[in-house]
């Protein structure tokens, strides 16, 4: 990676995506007591989906890095997109977990529109970098 590369707004969005899905992942108890204020045994199975959620943000942060195409972009988009409106359906349906459901879906939201905004702008195949 070269100096240029540092500075490249593409590779900004997986940044913030990677600390959301590591939190997510190995704090999922800490996240859901500060959007519900439930106790701890309570919270069991929805860290179980936190979790899961972490690992695929984890994930998808690596794909978009690789592979940073404007395929793969939209592809994750259209995934952060789905997982903001399931997110909604679940606020809106459970008002016990509303405020987190809700916080999520904001959270995903985000992600889509940054994702999409940014796979505008690249090729639909990867481009081979020159070696001179």
């Amino acid at each position: 990676m070269n100096s240029s590369d540092d500075a490249n707004p593409d590779r900004a969005r997986p940044t913030f995506r990677i600390p959301w899905g590591a939190t997510l992942l190995l704090a999922p108890h800490a996240v859901l007591a500060a959007t519900t204020g439930r106790d701890r045994a309570s919270l069991r199975p929805a860290s179980a989906v936190l979790r899961i959620l972490g690992a695929r943000h984890l994930l998808q942060a690596g794909i978009e890095l690789r592979w940073p195409t404007a395929r793969v972009l939209t592809a994750a988009a259209v995934v952060d997109g789905i997982h903001a409106a399931t997110g909604v359906a679940f606020g809106l349906l459970d008002h016990r977990w509303r405020r987190a459901a809700l916080l999520d879906a904001a959270i995903a939201a985000g992600f889509c529109l940054a994702t999409a905004r940014t796979a505008r702008h690249q090729p639909h195949r990867p481009q081979l970098r020159s070696t001179r």
